[in-house]
């Protein structure tokens, strides 16, 4: 196996954009994907980037993708927020996921964040034990709250 972690390419937005997919139908989600690869161009890699992407390829196949982005804490200051990680069904358990959080992780160190947190889902017992392998804080006082884009629309 031939693999390599690497920084997301605007040319790998369609590979990307079918680990999404993928994502979305394995947490029983796809009605809620609006998002396309257009708006990914332009939201990733257009003049005022709002996400960053790392990639792993498997002979030359996407096959797992880390997206995440800097947001900022009143109380801890500049933060990064990774918001997916994804590895195809057929590749996981091969220490791909691993790679790809451990670059995520790398990369909060060297932007000297105040603070490295994601969401999963209470649910998804396999991302849970995966996490469990990192000092993670799983906080259960907490509720989301999410106002779709619909819904503002209304507003």
């Amino acid at each position: 196996m031939n693999l390599t972690i690497r920084a997301g390419r605007k040319g790998d937005l369609s590979e990307v954009y079918k680990l999404i997919e993928e994502l979305a139908i394995y947490e029983k989600s796809e009605n809620e994907l609006i998002n396309t690869i257009e708006n990914m161009e332009q939201d990733g890699f257009g003049p005022n980037p709002a996400y960053e992407l790392i990639v792993a390829e498997v002979d030359k196949k996407l096959v797992g993708l880390a997206l995440y982005y800097y947001i900022y804490s009143t109380w801890k200051g500049r933060s990064l927020y990774l918001e997916d990680l994804i590895v195809t069904q057929k590749y996981r358990k091969q220490g791909i996921g691993k790679l790809l959080f451990n670059k995520v992780v790398e990369k909060a160190k060297q932007m000297k964040v105040g603070r490295f947190s994601w969401q999963v889902l209470d649910w998804n017992r396999p991302a849970i034990e995966f996490y469990k392998n990192y000092p993670t804080a799983f906080d259960e006082g907490w509720i989301n709250c999410t106002i779709t884009k619909k819904d503002l629309e209304k507003l």
